[in-house]
């Protein structure tokens, strides 16, 4: 049995070949092709486009660090409070990748949808606008602005830094007033 065995394998085996031996590998391998850096290179073309490009609004360069705002009639004691985060933060948005107008647009739904549900204290994160070239940080100046402009919103102040630090503002919003039956 086992000529039987061996004659049917030479049989199954009569048309195969042996493989070309290969040239022995040297020692060293040969270098790893260079990197190529697609997404550096585009980035570091947006930013020399951004730079040599007019300035739309001079002011949003004015843009300090922090952002703190209180309205006329809150205690001055809030914006110490909200930086120490003595409210808890109820809501967030990311504006982070939005265009100027999809941000304003954006932000005043997720104020508006806060104000709706009763919501004390939300954080909307803008971003430091490191990507935004000579411009500034564009959605951090329209953040700063946009909120001012808007009545529920009695303060705002910049984060902690756990939370985001100045890329980001905790916003103190009015409560709304209790209906009478």
């Amino acid at each position: 049995m086992a000529d039987d065995d061996e004659q049917t394998f030479r049989d199954a085996m009569r048309d195969v070949r042996p493989l070309r031996r290969r040239a022995a590998r040297s020692p060293v391998a040969a270098p790893a092709p260079r990197a190529v850096a697609r997404f550096a290179r585009a980035e570091a073309a947006a930013v020399l486009k951004d730079s040599l490009a007019p300035l739309q609004d001079a002011s949003m360069l004015e843009s300090g660090d922090e952002l703190v705002f209180v309205r006329p009639g809150t205690p001055r004691d809030v914006v110490r409070k909200l930086r120490r985060g003595h409210w808890a933060v109820q809501a967030e948005i990311d504006l982070h990748g939005l265009g100027r107008q999809a941000a304003r647009d954006a932000l005043r739904e997720f104020i508006a949808e806060s104000v709706t549900r009763d919501l004390r204290c939300v954080r909307v994160i803008h971003g430091k606008g490191r990507r935004s070239g000579t411009r500034g940080p564009v959605i951090k100046h329209v953040v700063d602005h946009w909120l001012r402009r808007r009545e529920p919103v009695l303060a705002f102040a910049s984060a902690r830094p756990v939370d985001g630090g100045t890329g980001a503002v905790y916003v103190l919003l009015a409560r709304r007033s209790v209906r009478r039956r």
